[in-house]
């Protein structure tokens, strides 16, 4: 073999074909040739693959949807404006219950609020019956009132010496506690009456006056209740405290509570000043216990007021009253609360009486006064006898 000769490799064969991957040129020159690429198709995705490329997207789609009705719907404001909706709930039922409360405007979408208690699986926990709602409420405030199980916002109740329950339903409902109607229904319910031993048809008297932290749409029951708990503890530390007091009125005219809490109720409407309680308290027991005081009437104005509130249909004598008391309203003979033509107590409380008032009829002073007549600035001026007393009415005639 000659050498520096051309490479074998490079050298054409016999039939004169160069190598693979060689060329030759025109000018006989021999060239590298460009191999062409080869691409090789991808099959088609199966199996797992195909079904992530489809499940993740709709997985994500599904955990934005939940966790936009379980953290940012439920803070979402109502669509009024705060207006107060009274509703009577039948059913608790995600479906139905979403559908009563659309038809009062409290929600926009029944179908949103229903997945929503489904989602957070409160439905069950609602609690049927009459509700005070309003329609700015969002779904989630909206719901805890619905359970009262606690989270709802309170309201601070203050309910003053002297309030009817006609007063303390308005006060309630105005402070979204419960409604006028659902109020007074449950303050004049029998088994709660016998459950705390209250004569009578109605809780007036015994709704102890108080400031209470209230939720709002409370079960009216629950409030009654609640203040009636109350008056009980302040009633058994005023008997602790003046248990002869007590002693002598159930000796001398056979008083029980019942007769204690009313005659407070009366002193509580007529005294203005604390110090003038214990002292109109002697003048209505000296009517009863001083047997020269031949008709035990007490003559009380406020009592003949109270015969309007609770049976004005029965008493002419209340058409058009306004609260001014009229000499024919004292006189009316169908006004059993008239002091005037009924003697002794009338047939309950006519107020709600503070913790004064009912230590006043305990622990009264001792006195002989047997009238008294109002002089100005809330006081009194106080006579043994009749002929005293009308020369002190006639000093407060301008």
């Amino acid at each position: 073999m000659t050498s520096g000769g051309p490479d074998d490799s490079e050298r054409e064969d016999s039939s004169g074909v160069l190598p693979e991957g060689r060329a030759s040129g025109a000018d006989g020159v021999v060239r590298k040739r460009k191999r062409k690429r080869i691409r090789v198709k991808k099959a088609p995705p199966t199996g797992w693959s195909l079904r992530s490329r489809v499940l993740l997207p709709l997985g994500a789609i599904v955990a934005a949807f939940l966790v936009g009705m379980l953290l940012v719907y439920p803070h979402v404001a109502g669509p009024g404006d705060g207006k107060v909706v009274e509703l009577e709930l039948t059913s608790g039922d995600a479906s139905a219950l979403s559908e009563q409360l659309a038809s009062v405007g409290v929600i926009a979408s029944p179908r949103l609020y229903a997945l929503y208690l489904r989602l957070s699986r409160v439905d069950a926990r609602v609690i049927s019956g009459s509700h005070l709602l309003t329609d700015d409420a969002s779904p989630a405030e909206l719901t805890a009132r619905l359970e009262r199980r606690g989270g709802a916002q309170h309201s601070k109740v203050t309910f003053p010496e002297g309030y009817t329950r006609f007063d303390m339903a308005r006060r309630l409902a105005t402070l979204k506690v419960c409604s006028e109607k659902s109020f007074l229904r449950a303050s004049a319910d029998p088994q709660l009456l016998r459950q705390f031993a209250i004569e009578g048809e109605s809780a007036d008297g015994f709704l102890f006056p108080a400031t209470y932290e209230l939720a709002q749409d409370s079960d009216p029951r629950d409030v009654v209740i609640r203040l009636l708990t109350e008056f009980e503890k302040r009633f058994q530390q005023l008997v602790q405290l003046h248990q002869l007091g007590k002693v002598d009125l159930e000796q001398s005219l056979g008083w029980q509570r019942q007769d204690i809490v009313t005659l407070a109720s009366m002193i509580e409407k007529e005294a203005a000043v604390d110090d003038e309680r214990p002292i109109i308290a002697s003048v209505f027991l000296n009517r009863l216990r001083d047997p020269s005081f031949k008709r035990k009437v007490l003559q009380s104005d406020p009592t003949s007021a109270y015969g309007c509130l609770v049976m004005k249909e029965q008493i002419k004598a209340c058409a058009g009253f306004t609260g001014k008391i009229t000499h024919e309203l004292n006189m009316d003979p169908e006004n059993v609360y008239s002091t005037y033509i009924r003697e002794k107590l009338p047939p309950g409380p006519i107020c709600n009486p503070g913790a004064k008032s009912l230590e006043a009829v305990v622990a009264p002073a001792s006195t002989k006064y047997l009238y008294f007549v109002a002089r100005g600035e809330g006081r009194h001026a106080f006579s043994e006898t009749y002929e005293a007393h009308n020369n002190a009415v006639k000093k407060t005639v301008p």
